[in-house]
């Protein structure tokens, strides 16, 4: 119940006609802000609105409150429209049976809008909006609501005379269209007062509301020239199938009809387009043309894809007449389910979440929504909500029943994340770094980079990337993949490479230099050496060997390695075992093992007598190969 003291005053009225696009056109009687006592308000845009059957509706409100109020800081938990009570307690239309999948609830910026499709005659009433605080009596509602009043016209006769009758309240005040055989002719008033033709059909519709005109009516006699469509709209899902149907007559006979697609003539879309649906190779293989009864046509598309959401027309053609009419056919929507997360409340290994199965438009019928996990049916419901429990590894999707082959994408946490980094390779200090995050997730996921040990978070987005790599950058790093049914996470651990650096090219360039100089003279000498050790095989005749004596003190054996060369200053002349000579290919420089014992210090001449040196040399040479 709204508290007496925050009942609003309505201060004045004045009538206005507003237009909106997809046949949203209402008459409303504008009426000024109604504020309620201490702050609490609502505001409608209008307390009378008229529409018409098939039409779409907007009923908008703006409210306010106080906070703080009566010491308290005021949160609007709840808004909603209702146009009865149960208990005390307004009922919310978003869950009534009669409004399902034809009602949204669009509130922001304290703004809201009531938005109902499809409108029938049964939508006529009131209709109120509720606002529901954080506190016990936190609940404001204005005593004036929105009063709806839906119409269906029709067109009747008197005498020579037509009208066009609604019924509509006195308030508000429609202007009028008249056509004949489909084709505008006059508008303004109410009756039709010229002459008519027995072969002439007659309808009329509202101005502003040309979409939803009367059926045609033969004034005299049942066979004039008219088309009368059996729906002005249908909803139907992507991958069934729909029949549009539509009963005709004619003054004569009928030569030739088809079904066609008005803006694909009228905008010149593809001139060499045929007109004819059922030759159209957009449709090939998915269109019939059904004839059950006299006067009846029927077209039926298969497969639906969402391209053919479009109006469909239909044209007759006798010997001396064309309908072709301005009127308009039948509007099909395709559409397709969709999950919409209302709320959900995370914890440590479930999700406790509200969802709604939601689509662009509402099938015609009584509709029952069917609610599946991981492919497997849970529950069906009459209300397009549904509330439960969900683990993080489940998927969710709904379905309408009669339609369990067309469901919804399924809803789901966010799966574990794929981390990558660039470049790939080691990574250089003073390089740049580029982490990449993605995850399968539904709704999007968002994602979150943190390092380990820091609580706040690095970077946000599926891209973080740091510019100068430092060895403080290194360490672990975590990706976090959320949405509103849960949270996944992926580690990844990045290291710089120790002592890694460049040189520049002013330095880099005289080193390669500098070796490849080194490598050449070094091959040089290794060949020069080669060549030069296969000339002892060539000396073999002046060498004998020689057995020494065996010194009696070993304690003078020294043990030396000794190298040969080709130039020798002075030569020593010895006694060599014979040695294999080596092959120019084996190393070039040999190590000689040798034991030596020096038995004087005195000196030599080239000339003496080997028998009487005192300070002989004996050595015994083990030439390696």
């Amino acid at each position: 119940m709204v508290p007496p003291s925050l009942l609003t005053e309505m201060r004045g009225a004045a009538m206005s006609l507003t237009a909106a696009a997809s046949g949203l056109v209402v008459f409303l009687l504008s009426v000024s802000a109604a504020q309620g006592q201490n702050d609490w308000g609502v505001t409608y845009s209008s307390t009378e609105i008229c529409a018409v059957k098939g039409s779409t509706v907007e009923i908008r409100c703006s409210f306010t409150y106080p906070s703080p109020w009566r010491g308290s800081v005021i949160t609007v938990e709840k808004t909603c429209w209702f146009t009865e009570q149960k208990g005390g307690e307004p009922v919310d239309l978003t869950t009534v049976s009669e409004y399902a999948g034809r009602v949204e609830d669009l509130c922001e910026n304290n703004t809201c809008t009531l938005r109902i499709r499809n409108l029938r005659e049964s939508d006529s009433t009131e209709y109120w909006f509720r606002i529901i605080a954080n506190q016990p009596d936190g609940q404001f509602g204005d005593s004036t609501g929105v009063t709806l009043s839906v119409t269906n016209l029709q067109v009747t006769s008197e005498s020579y005379w037509l009208f066009c009758r609604i019924s509509y309240p006195p308030s508000c005040y429609p202007s009028y269209i008249w056509y004949k055989n489909g084709q505008k002719i006059q508008g303004e008033a109410s009756d039709y007062t010229k002459k008519t033709h027995k072969a002439d059909s007659y309808s009329c519709a509202l101005k502003g509301y040309e979409d939803f005109p009367s059926p045609p009516v033969c004034v005299r006699g049942q066979n004039c020239n008219r088309v009368t469509y059996t729906e002005r709209s249908i909803c139907t899902f992507k991958g069934s199938s729909v029949d549009i149907s539509c009963s005709y007559s004619s003054f004569e006979n009928v030569k030739s009809k088809f079904w066609f697609r008005p803006e694909r003539i009228h905008q010149g879309q593809n001139p060499s387009q045929p007109e004819d649906l059922s030759e159209d190779p957009q449709y090939a293989g998915r269109v019939q043309i059904l004839e059950t009864e006299r006067g009846r046509s029927t077209l039926r598309i298969s497969d639906l894809r969402d391209s053919d959401s479009a109006q469909y027309l239909f044209k007759f053609k006798t010997s001396s007449f064309e309908w072709g009419s301005d009127l308009p056919g039948t509007t099909l929507t395709v559409t397709a389910l969709q999950v919409q997360v209302i709320r959900a409340k995370v914890y440590n290994y479930s999700t406790e979440a509200e969802l709604k199965c939601h689509s662009s438009c509402s099938p015609a019928g009584s509709l029952n929504y069917v609610w599946f996990k991981n492919g497997k049916k849970i529950k069906a419901t009459v209300i397009s909500s549904y509330k439960g429990l969900f683990q993080p590894r489940d998927n969710i999707s709904c379905a309408l029943e009669g339609h369990e082959d067309f469901p919804s994408p399924p809803v789901y946490a966010p799966k574990p994340p794929s981390v990558s980094v660039s470049p790939s390779a080691e990574i250089e200090e003073g390089s740049s770094v580029t982490l990449t995050c993605s995850s399968d997730a539904n709704p999007a996921a968002n994602y979150i980079w943190y390092k380990e040990n820091e609580d706040s978070p690095k970077a946000s987005g599926q891209i973080f990337t740091i510019t100068d790599f430092r060895a403080e950058h290194s360490g672990s790093y975590s990706c976090g993949a959320q949405n509103k049914l849960g949270r996944s996470n992926s580690t990844l651990h990045l290291t710089v490479v120790a002592g890694s650096w460049k040189l520049p090219a002013a330095v880099t360039i005289p080193v390669v230099l500098l070796a490849v100089i080194s490598l050449s003279v070094f091959l040089w000498i290794r060949k020069r050496a080669s060549r030069d050790s296969s000339e002892p095989e060539e000396r073999a005749d002046n060498r004998e060997e020689c057995v020494p004596d065996q010194p009696e003190q070993q304690e003078d054996l020294q043990y030396a390695s000794v190298h040969f060369s080709n130039n020798r200053a002075d030569p020593l002349y010895s006694n060599m075992r014979a040695a294999r000579p080596l092959r120019h290919t084996e190393q070039q420089e040999v190590s000689e093992y040798a034991a030596i014992k020096f038995s004087s210090a005195g000196p030599r001449t080239r000339g003496q007598d080997p028998e009487e040196d005192p300070a002989a040399l004996y050595s015994t040479v083990n030439k390696s190969r």
